[in-house]
């Protein structure tokens, strides 16, 4: 499922992109060892296989499984990252999570066809892994290898069903994508996701009916993160949407000085109280070069603060977004540089102002009141209006 995510622990890197273990990761594995482990007999009757002539004990082999199946998840979200970088997109991080995992991108592929194929990726690889696991399993079944005979069939049958999950037309899942990028040449972005995330919402709630039905808390738990991916995905397109008609001159706060260089950590740590806020960017001739937080400030002793410039404690270099540049060029270029605001400069590189999350959350909230009320006196315009 591309997505756009954060937070858990790099365990590996793949072209210079972080591969992470969300933490709900290591709460769930012991779930799913326990679950495979109690599926573990009747497994092996489906796979022919003798269950005595097995080595390890059920919860070790659920063990086992569930590793793997992450293992498989990995290898799907990488088919997603591998075609994303070859036709334009851009990928800031993989993320194993609970439910799945999610390859954050930064920026998709600029057209709706490659968006499509991106997402067919990575059921299509796992539905590939389950043909070839099932081919081993074929293979070894006159080599009396029990152990790794059964290993292939139930990796293989969890990376089938993997893929046909995936291939389900409801957001986030990757079908609910497919069907996002054919209705955008159509419809556009904002209508195509709408109508994607309320297909993924309904079938959040009936998976979520099934799982209470049949008294399986697991369903219930994957309905929850289902409904709330296919949310949240909606919201950040029309946050994109919003953000790419709005230069980021309407979104900055006007700072035509900011810290110098030269000025000694008592200047800066006044500057930052005076304007109430927790950074601002470091200057040298009126251009920046980087900036300086309250808390690098915290930092030095208050005796030391007084002949120790800012150049010291500075983060460096500075990371900028032009006046010409729209919002969501802003948002993208935090994110990916992970800062907690950006300098915004004039033509001639000298600083015209700042853009923090802040700004952001101000402007897309007055948007979002004035579409409201244009949408509330729409209606009554065009009964008033003379014919």
């Amino acid at each position: 499922m591309p997505a756009t995510t954060r937070g858990g622990l790099q365990f590996a890197s793949f072209r210079g992109i972080p591969i992470r273990a969300h933490f709900s990761l290591l709460l769930i594995l012991p779930l799913l060892a326990f679950l495979f482990g109690g599926a573990f007999r009747r497994a092996a009757e489906v796979a022919h296989l003798p269950p005595e002539r097995l080595a390890g004990s059920p919860f070790l082999w659920g063990l086992v499984v569930a590793v793997g199946l992450f293992a498989s998840v990995l290898v799907h979200e990488l088919a997603h990252t591998v075609y994303a970088l070859r036709h334009g997109g851009r990928v800031r991080g993989i993320t194993l999570m609970m439910v799945g995992g999610v390859s954050e991108l930064s920026e998709a592929p600029p057209r709706p066809r490659d968006e499509a194929l991106m997402a067919l990726m990575g059921p299509l690889t796992s539905l590939g892994l389950a043909a070839v696991l099932a081919g081993a399993t074929w293979l070894l079944r006159d080599l009396h290898a029990f152990n790794l005979q059964f290993a292939c069939f139930y990796l293989g049958t969890l990376n089938l069903f993997l893929g046909l999950f995936n291939l389900l037309p409801a957001f986030p899942m990757d079908g609910g994508r497919i069907v996002r990028a054919v209705l955008t040449s159509r419809w556009g972005p904002l209508r195509a996701t709408r109508v994607a995330a309320g297909l993924g919402r309904g079938f959040a709630v009936l998976l979520g009916l099934w799982g209470l039905v049949q008294l399986n808390p697991l369903l219930v738990l994957i309905a929850f993160f289902i409904f709330l991916g296919a949310e949240g995905e909606a919201r950040q397109v029309r946050m994109k949407v919003t953000l790419e008609g709005i230069p980021v001159a309407q979104l900055m706060s006007p700072r035509r000085v900011g810290v110098d260089v030269g000025d000694s950590l008592w200047d800066a740590q006044w500057a930052l109280r005076r304007e109430r806020v927790p950074v601002l960017p470091v200057t040298e001739e009126g251009r920046p070069v980087g900036r300086v937080t309250l808390e690098a400030l915290g930092a030095v002793p208050e005796d030391e603060r007084g002949h120790r410039t800012t150049r010291e404690v500075m983060q460096s270099p500075a990371v900028t977004v032009s006046l010409a540049d729209d919002g969501w060029t802003a948002v993208r270029r935090m994110a990916e540089a992970q800062v907690p605001q950006l300098a915004v400069v004039e033509e001639d590189g000298r600083l015209a102002g700042t853009v923090d999350v802040t700004d952001v959350q101000q402007t897309l909230a007055l948007h979002a009141s004035r579409t409201e009320r244009e949408e509330r006196r729409g209606p009554r315009w065009r009964q008033e209006r003379p014919a």
